[in-house]
C-alpha cells in the first residue's frame, strides 16, 4: 500500500544507498519552505519496501546531515513501521537559508532538487536580506507632514467600509500609527509611495502599431503615488482597447470589454505590490496591436514557476510585505499569492489568451487581444465605450481624457457608410475613422486641411495617415501637392 506521493516537502529515498542523495534533498528543501521530511525504505512512488537497520544507521545519517549540511542542521531521526517495512523517518527544520549540502546550493522544484547556479545563489541571498529588511518598510526622508491627508483620511474610510480596520481616522499621526508606517519620526516607504503626492516613480505607457516597437503612436509618463499610477494604468488600457456591445432588446446597451478589466486592474495591482523598488526600471503599461503587457522590474521567486501559483501549489513570497498589507485591507489585494490564479481564471472564462512571462530583470503579463472578424450578426459589433470602467480608488486618474489621437482603439466590424461602403475589418481609433470620412467626401485633402479641420497638430495627423496608410485602409496616389487619397477595402 502506498502512502502518498513525493512533494516539494516530502522526499522518498529506497535505502541509505542513497544517502548523499538524501542530504542534497534535505537542502533543496531546507531552501524552499524551511522545512520537510525525508524517509529511507520507501520507493518514489510511496510504495515501502523497509530498510535494514543496524546499530549504527540512524548515527550515519546524523553524521552525514552534520558534515555535509552547512549551516548545521539537528534533524529529528527515528525508526517507523509503516505496512510492515522498517523505515527511517527524518524531520529537519531550518531558517538560516541558503544551506549547503557537499558545497553546493539547491531549491527544491515539484519533487525534484535543482542546483542553483551563481546568479540565482545571489539572488536567493538578495531576497533573503530583502526579506528581513524590506525596502518598504525602511524610513524615507519624508515625515507625517508630507502626507496628503485627504488621501489618508479616504483610504482609512475604505478600509472601514470592507471591514479589514477596525478603527476611523482621527490625526494622520494616530493612523499612520496604527498602520505601523512610522519609523523613527519618519514616514516608511509604503506610506511614501502611497500617500505623499510627490512622485518617487514613474509608469511608463506607450501605444505601438505593430506588435512590434516600430510605430508610436503614443508615448506617456505619469508620476504620483501609487494608488493614482494604479488608476492611471487601467484607465490607459480601458481607454485603448476595444469594447463589444451586445444588443439584447432593451435599451439598456452591454459592453464587454476585449481583456477582461478585472484582470488587468489585478495585473495592475500585483506589479507594484512585487516590484523591486530598489531597481531604476519603471512600471510599464504597453499597447500593441496583438496584444496588451504589463510589465514591473523584480524578477519571479525562485524555485517557482507562475504555474505553479495557477494550480494553487505556489507560497505567498512577499516582496513588499507592508505594501502588500495596505492594499489588503482596501480590498486592492484579495488575499496573498492568489493574484496569478485570479488573472488566469477570469481569462480563461472570457476566452482571452493570457501568457506570464519571467524576464531577465522583471515579470509581465502579457494579454492577447482577440482578432477582430466581420460579423453578421449587428447585435455584437465593436464600438467606442460610453462609460469605461475605472476602479473607484481614492486617487484621481487624469489620463488621456484629452481625446489624443491614440484615442480608443475601436474596432469597426461591420460595414462603415463612409462614401464609398468601406469594410473595415481591423482597429482603429476614433481619430482615424474621422479621418476616413473626411477622405472619403473629399479625396484632395491635405494633411493641413485635415489638421485644420480635426483641430489636433499635424503630426498626429501625418502619424495616423501613416499607421492607416501601413494597415491599407488609405492609399496615396500621386504627388503630395496635386495627388489624391484612396479610401479602400483592407487586404
Amino acid at each position: 500500500m502506498k502512502i502518498g506521493n513525493e512533494s516539494e516537502k516530502l522526499e522518498f529515498k529506497k535505502t541509505t544507498a542513497e544517502l548523499k542523495e538524501g542530504v542534497i534533498s534535505m537542502a533543496a528543501i531546507l531552501n524552499k519552505h524551511g522545512g520537510g521530511e525525508l524517509y529511507f525504505g520507501i520507493q518514489n512512488d510511496g510504495t515501502p519496501v523497509g530498510q535494514t537497520i543496524g546499530a549504527n544507521t540512524l548515527r550515519d545519517i546524523s553524521q552525514a546531515v552534520s558534515n555535509h549540511l552547512e549551516p548545521k542542521v539537528y534533524p529529528k531521526i527515528m525508526e517507523a513501521v509503516i505496512n510492515n517495512k522498517r523505515c527511517i523517518h527524518i524531520e529537519f527544520l531550518g531558517d538560516k537559508a541558503p544551506y549547503l549540502a557537499y558545497g553546493r546550493a539547491y531549491i527544491r522544484v515539484a519533487d525534484e532538487d535543482k542546483q542553483m547556479s551563481a546568479a540565482e545563489l545571489e539572488d536567493y541571498i538578495l531576497r533573503k536580506h530583502a526579506a528581513k529588511d524590506s525596502w518598504d518598510g525602511e524610513p524615507s526622508y519624508k515625515t507625517a507632514e508630507d502626507i496628503d491627508e485627504d488621501v489618508l483620511r479616504r483610504y482609512i474610510e475604505r478600509a472601514n467600509n470592507v471591514g479589514r480596520i477596525d478603527f476611523a481616522f482621527t490625526t494622520k499621526e494616530d493612523a499612520l500609527i496604527r498602520l505601523d508606517l512610522l519609523k523613527d519620526g519618519k514616514l516608511k516607504n509604503a506610506a511614501a509611495v502611497w500617500f505623499c503626492g510627490e512622485s518617487l516613480f514613474e509608469l511608463q505607457m506607450a501605444i505601438f502599431a505593430t506588435p512590434e516597437r516600430f510605430t508610436f503612436l503614443d508615448i506617456n509618463r505619469a508620476g504620483g503615488n501609487i494608488m493614482r499610477m494604479m488608476d492611471m494604468a487601467e484607465k490607459y488600457i480601458s481607454i485603448n482597447i476595444r469594447f463589444r456591445v451586445e444588443f439584447d432588446g432593451s435599451l439598456q446597451r452591454n459592453e464587454i470589454p476585449e481583456i477582461p478589466i478585472t484582470a488587468v486592474r489585478e495585473a495592475i495591482v500585483n506589479s507594484y505590490c512585487h516590484r523591486d523598488f530598489k531597481s531604476s526600471q519603471n512600471n510599464e503599461v504597453v499597447i500593441y496591436s496583438d496584444r496588451v503587457e504589463i510589465y514591473n522590474p523584480g524578477t519571479f521567486p525562485l524555485g517557482f514557476t507562475p504555474q505553479d501559483f495557477i494550480d494553487g501549489k505556489g507560497s505567498s513570497v512577499k516582496r513588499n510585505p507592508l505594501l502588500a498589507q495596505l492594499m489588503y485591507y482596501v480590498k486592492d489585494i484579495e488575499s496573498f499569492g492568489t493574484g496569478i490564479r485570479r488573472i488566469s481564471n477570469e481569462c480563461k472564462a472570457a476566452g482571452v489568451k493570457v501568457v506570464f512571462e519571467t524576464r531577465k530583470l522583471g515579470f509581465a503579463v502579457v494579454f492577447y487581444r482577440p482578432k477582430i472578424h466581420p460579423v453578421s450578426d449587428v447585435s455584437a459589433v465593436y464600438s467606442i465605450p460610453e462609460n469605461v470602467g475605472v476602479s473607484s480608488r481614492d486617487a484621481s486618474a487624469n489620463v488621456g481624457a484629452n481625446n489624443r489621437d491614440v484615442g480608443v482603439n475601436v474596432g469597426v466590424n461591420v460595414d462603415v457608410n463612409v462614401g464609398v461602403n468601406v469594410g473595415v475589418n481591423v482597429g482603429v481609433n476614433e481619430t482615424q475613422m474621422k479621418i476616413i470620412n473626411l477622405l472619403s467626401e473629399n479625396p484632395r485633402l491635405t494633411a493641413q486641411q485635415l489638421c485644420d479641420k480635426l483641430g489636433i497638430t499635424k503630426r498626429r495627423v501625418e502619424s495616423n495617415l501613416r499607421t492607416l496608410k501601413e494597415i491599407k485602409i488609405i492609399e496615396r496616389v500621386g504627388a503630395a501637392k496635386n495627388g489624391y487619397w484612396i479610401v479602400k477595402k483592407p487586404e
